[in-house]
C-alpha cells in the first residue's frame, strides 16, 4: 500500500514565509527514499540610516528661501534627482532634488515657511546597502564641493550650486554645456573643458575622467546626378574666446591722507551746499599769460593760469569767513590763505598759499611751484596743509567742464575750474569770433552765504579774469 508523507519546512526571508513541500518516493521494498535536502540560512532585512537632507547654498548671497510646494510626503520613496520641493528666493524659483535613494521620513517645513540655508529640509531613510558613508552637506562657508542637486525652472539642467557659481562667474550658459555626469548632470570638469575649448587654454587632466570629443562623422559616398545640386558648406561660426578670470578681491585698510579724507568728507555732509555756475571768457588772459610766460621762465618759474585765479579771489566775506560750530558764530580771519586741491600719489591734498592779499601774481607762482614740487615728492608739511580759508580745484587740468565741489570744513566756499575750450562767441559788434571759454562751479555754505553774495563774488572774480588789466589798478 502506498503512503504519502508530507512535511513542511519554513524559510524566513525579509518577513516573508515560503512553504516548501518535499516529495517522498516509496520503493517496492517499502523503504522510503528521502530526497536530498539542504538547510536554508535565515536572514533578516534591516533598515538603512536616516540622513538629514539640508538646504545648501543656492548662490547669489541668498541666505533664506520660502518653501512654495512639496512634491513628496512622509513615506514616499524617492530616487536620486527626484524633485523634493520648490523654493522661492528674492531672485528665482528653484526646484530642490534628492541626492539619495530612500524613503521620506520627515518634512521640516510647511508650505510658505521660511527655510534657512544650512538647515534640514527632509529626513531620508536610505537603503543600507547603498547608504553613503558620511552625510556631507555644504554650507555657504564650505562651498567647494556641493552635493545637493538643483534645477532652475525653465532650464533642463542638473548641476550643483558650486558648478552653477563657476558658470556664472565665467558668463557661461549651462544650456550650452554638455553634461557627462549621471542623467546628463553637468560637472565641474564639463565647465572647465568648455572654457578650454573657448579660450584654447590647456587644462590639467581631470582626476575623475577624461572627456573625449566625439569622433567626426564618416563621409558617406553618394551618387550625385547631373541635375542634383551639391549643397554649399555653411560658413564657419566665429568662436568667441572667453577669458578665464582668476583674480581675487582684497581688502586694504584706509591709512594716512585717505583716512583723513574720509573724516573730512563725512563732516562736509552736514553742510547745506549752495551751488552756482558761470562761464568766463579767458581770451584776454590767454594772450597776457602767453606774453608773461617766457619772462617767468627766464626767472626759473613756471607760470600757469592758477596764480591769476588765486589773485582774483578778492572778496573778504568768502575768503576770511569760517564757521565755528562750538560758538555758533562766523569768524573773520585776517589772512587770505587760498588752498589748491592737488592730485598726488598719496591721494587728494589741499596745500594753501598763505597771505595772498600781500603777494603779487609772480610771488604766488613761485609759491605754487614750491608746493607742487613738495606734493610730487610727498613732502608737504602740516604748515602747508592747514590754515586755509578758501579752496580752488582745477579739475579742468584733467578734464571736464562743470563739477559739484564739496566744501572743506570749516571753510564756507569752494570753486571748481573747468577746462578752457575754444568756442564761437559774439563780440561787441555782433561778430562771431573765436573765444577761450572756461566754466566755473561754486559751492557755498548756505548757513552763512546766500545766493546774492555768491553771485556778486563770482561776478567780481570773473571781471578780473576777463579784463586782467584791472588787476594792475585794484589788486595788491
Amino acid at each position: 500500500m502506498r503512503h504519502l508523507f508530507s512535511t513542511y519546512h519554513y524559510k524566513h526571508c525579509c518577513s516573508r514565509v515560503k512553504v516548501v513541500k518535499p516529495v517522498f518516493l516509496l520503493c517496492s521494498s517499502s523503504r522510503i527514499i528521502y530526497p536530498q535536502c539542504r538547510n536554508f540560512k535565515t536572514s533578516y532585512g534591516r533598515a538603512g540610516p536616516v540622513l538629514q537632507f539640508k538646504l545648501s547654498d543656492i548662490g547669489e548671497g541668498i541666505m533664506e528661501v520660502t518653501v512654495k510646494e512639496w512634491y513628496v510626503k512622509e513615506g514616499d520613496k524617492v530616487s536620486q534627482f527626484d524633485s523634493i520641493c520648490e523654493v522661492q528666493s528674492d531672485k528665482a524659483s528653484v526646484t530642490i532634488t534628492s541626492r539619495y535613494d530612500g524613503v521620506i521620513r520627515k518634512l521640516y517645513y510647511d508650505v510658505d515657511s521660511i527655510a534657512l540655508v544650512g538647515t534640514p529640509l527632509v529626513d531620508i531613510e536610505t537603503d543600507a546597502a547603498h547608504a553613503p558613508e558620511k552625510d556631507v552637506v555644504e554650507t555657504p562657508a564650505m562651498s567647494h564641493e556641493e552635493h545637493t542637486h538643483q534645477e532652475i525652472k525653465g532650464h533642463k539642467t542638473q548641476a550643483t550650486p558650486a558648478v552653477r557659481r563657476l558658470a556664472m562667474e565665467n558668463n557661461i550658459k549651462l544650456s550650452e554645456v554638455v553634461g557627462t555626469g549621471k542623467d546628463g548632470r553637468i560637472l565641474k570638469e564639463d565647465i572647465l573643458n568648455y572654457l578650454s575649448k573657448q579660450t584654447g587654454a590647456i587644462l590639467p587632466p581631470s582626476p575623475y575622467h577624461e572627456i573625449q570629443p566625439p569622433p567626426p562623422a564618416a563621409a558617406v559616398p553618394s551618387a550625385v546626378g547631373p541635375k542634383d545640386k551639391v549643397p554649399q558648406p555653411s560658413p564657419a561660426q566665429p568662436v568667441i574666446q572667453r577669458p578665464v578670470f582668476t583674480g581675487k578681491d582684497r581688502t586694504e585698510p584706509l591709512k594716512g591722507f585717505h583716512k583723513a579724507m574720509v573724516k573730512t568728507m563725512t563732516a562736509a555732509l552736514k553742510i547745506p551746499h549752495f551751488g552756482y555756475c558761470d562761464e568766463v571768457d579767458m581770451t584776454k588772459l590767454v594772450r597776457l599769460r602767453l606774453e608773461l610766460k617766457e619772462l617767468a621762465e627766464s626767472r626759473g618759474v613756471k607760470l600757469s593760469y592758477m596764480p591769476f585765479f588765486i589773485k582774483s579771489n578778492k572778496f573778504p566775506l568768502l575768503n576770511n569767513l569760517r564757521w565755528m560750530k562750538t560758538s555758533w558764530c562766523g569768524v573773520f580771519q585776517a589772512a587770505h590763505n587760498i588752498g589748491l586741491a592737488m592730485d598726488t600719489t598719496q591721494g587728494l591734498l589741499v596745500p594753501n598759499v598763505k597771505n595772498v592779499q600781500v603777494l603779487s601774481v609772480f610771488d604766488i607762482a613761485v609759491e605754487l611751484n614750491r608746493l607742487q614740487a613738495l606734493g610730487t615728492s610727498g613732502q608737504l608739511g602740516t604748515a602747508d596743509l592747514t590754515g586755509g580759508t578758501f579752496t580752488l580745484s582745477n579739475i579742468g587740468s584733467i578734464g571736464g567742464t562743470y563739477a559739484k565741489p564739496v566744501i572743506l570744513p570749516p571753510e564756507v566756499a569752494i570753486g571748481a575750474l573747468g577746462k578752457i575750450q575754444v568756442l564761437p562767441r559774439f563780440n561787441s559788434r555782433d561778430e562771431v569770433v573765436k573765444a577761450h571759454v572756461m566754466n566755473v562751479s561754486w559751492s557755498a555754505d548756505h548757513r552763512l552765504i546766500d545766493g546774492a553774495t555768491m553771485c556778486r563774488f563770482s561776478n567780481l572774480w570773473k571781471s578780473y579774469l576777463e579784463n586782467p588789466a584791472t588787476m594792475v589798478l585794484d589788486l595788491k
